[in-house]
């Protein structure tokens, strides 16, 4: 299942001729938007993915979180940690996961870095969350091999249905008449940590909130991701209207976990 995954994921990259007109990365993230998401998971406090890992850590325990971004699978459980082992590769996410951190009075310990590239000079932790990462890992089994092997007791995985990115396969085709792949899902997921030996369980839920709030930020956000010049967001509102993507329905989120204590 690890080749399968490792192939479905490659049929997601950009073609040359058209990443070359890209302005900005069209893979990249805005700590500016995770920092609202970590907001809002704050102020709520509530999922399964949290309830998840709330009920397997300790009192006073030890949180692995991997691809942490700013902290929204961790800070909301802030009361309970006696440290926050934070792992991601962005500086600007970190800055940011560092100053809600310290507000909160949580012991934070950062390891800068790709996972499982860094896991080596990771320490071990009570629980492991990792949150909206997976498909950006092609080597998925060692990934969550080295996951499981730092997590005491338990390993929480949150990611959406489907590939993050399927939501622009429309205007893929509309812009570049490019027909995107539909896999991988979390079926793969499971089918992967299944063949690991884990026990997997699993929960589904809506995301909490829709993708975007108005035509515009969808019509941004898909001009960063199809490499399009930033200047055609009307058009790109317009295809989007046309081709019944607005408004965008919300995601299902997954939960999954597996316990790793014998």
């Amino acid at each position: 299942m690890d080749e399968r995954w490792r192939a479905d994921l490659a049929l997601w990259a950009i073609p040359e001729e058209i990443a070359a007109k890209a302005r900005t990365d069209p893979w990249g993230h805005s700590p500016a938007r995770f920092a609202e998401r970590t907001e809002r998971a704050l102020a709520e406090r509530e999922g399964p993915t949290l309830d998840r890992v709330a009920e397997a850590l300790p009192p006073g325990g030890v949180l692995l979180d991997v691809g942490v971004g700013t902290g929204a699978a961790s800070l909301p459980l802030a009361g309970r940690l006696g440290e926050l082992v934070a792992v991601d590769p962005s500086p600007g996410m970190l800055a940011e996961l560092k100053t809600r951190a310290a507000s909160l009075g949580v012991p934070l310990r950062v390891v800068p870095g790709r996972w499982p590239d860094v896991a080596a000079e990771t320490p071990s932790a009570d629980v492991a969350v990792c949150a909206h990462v997976v498909y950006n890992i092609p080597d998925l089994a060692a990934f969550l091999t080295e996951l499981s092997g730092h997590a005491r007791l338990r390993v929480v995985l949150e990611l959406t249905e489907r590939h993050p990115m399927t939501w622009l396969n429309p205007l893929w085709a509309h812009f570049h008449g490019i027909v995107r792949p539909d896999r991988p899902t979390v079926h793969d997921v499971i089918a992967v940590a299944e063949g690991l030996g884990h026990r997997v369980r699993h929960e589904a839920r809506l995301a909490p909130l829709s993708r975007f709030a108005t035509p515009q930020g969808l019509a941004e956000s898909a001009c960063r991701r199809l490499c399009l010049d930033p200047g055609r967001t009307d058009e790109v509102v317009a295809a989007a209207i046309q081709l019944d993507m607005w408004p965008l329905p919300r995601e299902r989120w997954f939960t999954l976990w597996w316990d790793t204590a014998s």
